[in-house]
């Protein structure tokens, strides 16, 4: 019998810590690539989106070729044509729009997991909208965050003819946080796994991809990037025996109250979970911890 946690007939409510060390972790191209911030609270925030790409490419790396787990959102590749194989390689006939879903959800990781919109535009052959059972939350600084910038220079100009007037250097920036610690939430919904026809080997894929993403995504403007922690909560159904709140409100991180942190280990010995108050019918799983 497999663990709880790769059970896709289950509801599983999950948190992740996700760390950063003078790095950007989630740029805003609306403010200049600045780290997100709330504005009110100064809290830096990651969005779902950045995470579920991070995902997407770290099982892309890890199950490349395997059947049932291409991706429909990838890089460099436009939607329209990835719907149109659902007609020509799944022999979908026009109109049937409920057979081309399900080819979708079968040869899609993410299509199967997250869900999607596949009747973009305004083309006849389309496959409708997949509701995805896995879905997460942005992420939020436990504490403030300061944003900086640092200048930079580059010893090569970007023109010949600005080397014959002498230029010698480039201006440049990086913005980034000294450091951040980011909680996120996560849900899965058995009834909608089961549903879309989520396996085992789905869910395992999954998790490893959350543990591992930013091993996987190195990249010189986001610094040191981990997972801190990863635990998830498995309930004996597909429906769920207590609200997903009521679970999260049993990982307990006390806040510094200030933006001075620099290190994990200024919060390691502030996480507490209350495990003497997990519901009956609910199991927890420290992926990471």
């Amino acid at each position: 019998m497999s663990a709880a946690h790769l059970d896709p007939t289950r509801k599983h409510d999950y948190v992740f810590l996700i760390d950063v060390k003078d790095g950007n972790p989630n740029g805003d191209p609306d403010a200049g690539g600045m780290p997100r911030i709330d504005p009110i609270t100064s809290q830096g925030i990651i969005t779902d989106v950045a995470l579920k790409r991070k995902i997407r490419n770290t099982i892309t790396l890890a199950h490349q070729g395997q059947p049932g787990f291409e991706m429909y959102v990838e890089e460099g590749i436009a939607l329209n044509p990835q719907i149109q194989r659902a007609y020509h390689e799944g022999g979908t006939t026009e109109g049937d729009t409920a057979t081309a879903q399900q080819w979708m959800i079968r040869n899609f990781y993410d299509v199967r997991l997250f869900g999607a919109v596949m009747s973009v535009g305004d083309q006849k052959k389309h496959a409708g909208r997949a509701r995805g059972p896995m879905q997460l939350t942005f992420s939020r600084s436990i504490d403030p965050v300061t944003p900086l910038e640092a200048g930079i220079t580059r010893v090569a100009p970007n023109k010949p003819e600005d080397l014959a007037k002498g230029k010698v250097t480039e201006m440049g920036n990086k913005h980034y946080v000294p450091y951040g610690l980011y909680r996120g939430h996560g849900f899965y919904s058995g009834a909608l796994g089961t549903k879309a026809g989520v396996n085992p080997d789905d869910l395992a894929a999954y998790w490893h991809a959350m543990t591992m993403m930013f091993d996987h995504d190195r990249a010189a403007s986001r610094g040191e990037m981990a997972i801190r922690g990863l635990y998830v909560f498995t309930h004996d159904d597909a429906y769920g025996r207590a609200p997903a709140h009521k679970l999260f409100d049993l990982v307990r991180i006390k806040p510094l109250g200030h933006s001075e942190a620099r290190s994990w280990d200024d919060y390691t010995d502030r996480i507490t979970i209350d495990e003497d108050h997990i519901p009956d019918g609910v199991t927890l799983t420290r992926l990471i911890h």
